[in-house]
């Protein structure tokens, strides 16, 4: 797609230009209590066994299962108990025929055992629910000695004997080395989004640090002579600059940093210096809004024009006809809409991937659904129209959409009202209640499902 000026062109070929000028951002180290949201850069390989020993998955009484077989609450098995082990130590002592160890979740399985029967099998699950108390998963205070020490003959509780109600087969209640992963395995793959699972996971093989792709610093300019800022009172024909805080807070959410450079004048010299002044703080994408369309105080594609090599198109979509995107010193820069509903949705459909693909993320779109309409939607700007609805889920699972009332490009609360923007093609002037059309989902609330 060659780009022109001025160019009536659709949303897939503004975006599929725009992402070619982007690539995954080098990769920096990032200490694991930062890396949530990030991406890594690097393949992570585990250099143990997880876990790394055999170990209890219950607390009860590491046993041969040969020992165990027929043995019921009619008919117990009595083993003697030759010691303990909690989690953080290791039995001193193999058990043999006829013997147990009275062990805690998690500790070592003792040489000789192959199971683990649950203390609910056996006569210390009476004495618990008679209300006996019992150390539980710590050695108690003052006779950690004790149950690292089985050599005695007894348990630090006093139990020298126990009753088995039930049998038990081998590995039954054995949690295995490396039953999660192996050493040498490649536990995250390059292209990963760190959430609070993988945290976890690169905390569990050790890793105190990963190498992650730096996050996008992403420079926002607002730019008119009607804008105030928001903590300012709004005078005769003046609006509170919206843009700027709602585009940087799309910048957060798809895990860039936002540089709010603030206001523009529409003069040639103002827009001139905020211009370089937003270049100087080397950012990895440069948004303005507003002055991109063919209006006669629409200067900023002059001033953008004049600093780099720029393209201004009419894209085929509504809201959010004129756009602007080219390089300007190096920095590649996008220009929105000055309509707070058309920025928010173009930087949505433009800005968001671009950030995502800096990010290093792989899947660039958000998920996309089929939903029935309940409700007439007309279509007669002959654009795609992106009309911002709710979509909730019926009784026979079935995705359904209403809009969110009127669509006007500065009709602000058709977005705080809505999880989803149906896509309503170019050459489809209406909508049927009861016909399908596509859904891209903004967020998932709960009466989704």
């Amino acid at each position: 797609m060659s780009a022109t000026k001025m160019g009536s062109i659709t949303v897939g070929e503004a975006l599929a230009y725009i992402l070619s000028h982007f690539a995954p951002l080098p990769p920096e180290p990032t200490p694991l209590a930062e890396a949530d949201g990030r991406v890594l850069a690097e393949d992570v390989t585990s250099d143990i066994d997880i876990p790394p020993f055999a170990n209890s998955a219950m607390d009860g009484y590491a046993v041969r299962a040969a020992d165990t077989q027929g043995a019921t609450r009619a008919a117990p098995r009595p083993l003697r108990v030759i010691g303990n082990v909690a989690a953080g130590y290791v039995a001193g002592a193999t058990v043999g025929p006829g013997e147990a160890v009275r062990i805690m979740t998690g500790a070592p399985l003792p040489d000789g055992a192959d199971a683990v029967i649950r203390f609910e099998e056996t006569s210390e699950g009476d004495a618990l629910h008679a209300g006996a108390a019992h150390a539980g998963n710590r050695p108690p205070e003052g006779a950690k000695a004790a149950w690292r020490d089985v050599a005695g003959g007894h348990a630090a509780s006093g139990v020298t004997e126990v009753q088995l109600y039930a049998g038990v087969q081998p590995w039954d209640n054995v949690r295995h080395a490396g039953e999660d992963v192996r050493r040498g395995q490649v536990v995250l793959a390059r292209g990963t989004v760190i959430r609070p699972f993988e945290v976890a996971l690169l905390a569990a093989v050790g890793r105190p640090q990963v190498l992650t792709h730096r996050r996008p610093r992403v420079a926002i300019l607002s730019t008119g002579d009607e804008l105030v800022d928001v903590d300012q009172p709004v005078g005769p024909g003046q609006i509170r600059n919206s843009n700027s805080y709602g585009l940087a807070a799309q910048v957060r959410a798809a895990g860039g940093v936002p540089i709010l450079l603030g206001i523009a004048r529409d003069n040639l010299e103002e827009l001139t210096a905020r211009v370089a002044e937003g270049l100087a703080q080397a950012p990895d994408l440069f948004v303005t809004s507003a002055g991109v369309s063919v209006g006669d105080y629409d200067i900023v594609k002059d001033v953008l024009d004049r600093e780099g090599t720029m393209h201004f198109w009419q894209v085929r979509m509504k809201p959010g006809k004129p756009l602007a995107f080219g390089v300007v010193r190096g920095v590649p820069l996008l220009g929105l809409p000055g309509n707070p509903v058309s920025s928010l949705v173009s930087m949505e459909q433009f800005g968001r991937p671009a950030i995502l693909k800096m990010l290093g993320r792989l899947h660039l779109a958000r998920p996309v659904v089929t939903v029935r309409a309940l409700e007439a939607i007309p279509n007669k700007s002959g654009r795609e129209h992106y009309i911002r609805a709710v979509v909730t889920r019926n009784a026979n699972g079935e995705y359904e959409a209403r809009s969110t009332g009127e669509q006007g490009s500065g009709i602000l609360t058709s977005l705080t009202g809505a999880n989803a923007m149906l896509i309503v093609e170019e050459t489809r002037t209406l909508v049927q209640p009861g016909e399908t059309v596509r859904a891209i989902m903004l967020d998932w609330p709960e009466q989704v499902f």
